[in-house]
């Protein structure tokens, strides 16, 4: 997954957790998983339209 390793995932969460805070980071979480989920729909939606030429 893009070259990160287990090491680099925690110390990428440690700092999001100092740079916003315990109390938001779930409101993140939520917000970013909407997102990518949003996103996929597109997606899917965009791949099943026929195409014309």
């Amino acid at each position: 997954m893009f070259g990160i390793g287990m090491p680099e995932l925690i110390l990428i969460l440690v700092i999001c957790l100092l740079v916003f805070g315990a109390s938001k980071l779930p409101e993140i979480g939520r917000s970013l998983g909407k997102a990518i989920g949003e996103f996929k729909k597109g997606v899917k939606d965009d791949d099943a339209t026929p195409k014309k030429d």
